[in-house]
């Protein structure tokens, strides 16, 4: 077998561990786990679940190393498995689970529709991801777990690695639930926040700003950034935003933005930017995740976005690398 016939394979057979990987998840095995290892009867008697079922299961996970087994019939915990544990700093399992859900399990088995269509298979039979969300809210509450999931590594590299020393006020611009605007403002007592968002998107933020407490610093406005956003601020921040839309809404989102923002203002996009070569990247394996879910949504590249930010009346100052292969990009109006 040739290195590129290995690597093909290894490909095919990811799938096979996701699926374990998504019903460790599912069934919650981590968290039952966490206190020390059992028996497969006892874990399926607590999960729910079929015993002889299962232990195949168990058999693709210990592979894996998420688990490994103990005595006769028993598995136990790894180090590494620990991470899907509901309770984890950090913890992947609403990541795992929302990949496997309905809908982007739908988006990724029919990819090759959407390449041949040009319009996103998901978007065909669920509408827009965020109209699918709301008429979901099961699903919401678990699209809202896997972004605070995916957002802290990218929120607490930001903090450490971009000076917020000379801002005032800063609107994070479709900002969920606030999870990377409470860790900026609580990493800058001298700043002031603005949660903007969709009325039925920031219901639950006044109570994490308030756990926070930050309710005394940060203002929660309702809103929908293609008709205008909040005004006057110093920092216009747009956090996995831009990568949901094609490059005409794209536009449309900086426009409103760079017409809300003073003259001395910033405005940081905080993205997966693409490099130019053939390497593997990350954002490459994302592309494939927005090119099935969003019709026009896509990762791009550090000339894409200056190209954008330039049709909409900034300039791209400096892109600074974070953390978990994100970028910061700052730009300015021209």
């Amino acid at each position: 077998m040739s290195p590129s016939d290995g690597l093909l394979w290894t490909a095919v057979s990811d799938l096979s561990r996701f699926a374990a990987l998504l019903t460790m998840a599912e069934l919650g095995l981590a968290d039952h786990l966490a206190q020390g290892p059992l028996d497969t009867e006892e874990l399926a008697r607590r999960c729910g679940a079929h015993a002889p079922s299962l232990r195949r299961v168990l058999r693709e996970l210990a592979g894996i190393g998420v688990v490994r087994g103990r005595g006769a019939d028993g598995y136990d915990l790894t180090e590494q498995g620990a991470a899907l544990r509901s309770d984890a700093p950090g913890s992947i399992r609403s990541s795992i689970r929302m990949l496997g859900e309905e809908g982007f399990w739908y988006a990724m088995r029919n990819l090759p529709a959407t390449v041949r269509n040009g319009e996103s298979a998901f978007a065909a039979r669920y509408g827009h991801l965020y109209e699918h969300l709301a008429a979901n809210p099961g699903t919401a509450r678990l699209f809202d777990d896997y972004m605070m999931a995916r957002a802290a590594p990218f929120a607490e590299s930001l903090v450490k690695r971009y000076d917020f020393a000379d801002t005032g006020t800063m609107v994070d611009v479709a900002g969920g639930k606030g999870h990377i605007l409470a860790t900026v403002l609580q990493a800058n007592p001298h700043m002031r926040g603005v949660l903007f968002d969709l009325e039925h998107v920031v219901g639950g933020s006044k109570e994490l700003l308030a756990a926070e407490r930050l309710d005394d610093r940060c203002e929660v406005v309702a809103g929908d950034f293609f008709a205008a956003v909040p005004a006057g601020a110093d920092f216009y921040l747009l956090a996995s935003v831009l990568h949901n839309w094609d490059d005409d809404d794209a536009v449309r989102i900086l426009r409103n933005v760079r017409e809300a923002m003073s003259p001395t203002g910033r405005v940081l996009v905080l993205e997966v930017v693409l490099p130019d070569d053939e390497s593997p990247h990350l954002g490459k394996d994302l592309d494939m995740r927005m090119l099935a879910v969003f019709d026009g949504g896509a990762e791009r590249s550090r000339e894409q976005y200056a190209t954008l930010l330039g049709q909409a009346g900034l300039h791209l100052d400096q892109v600074i690398d974070l953390a978990a292969g994100a970028s910061l990009i700052e730009a300015t109006p021209r």
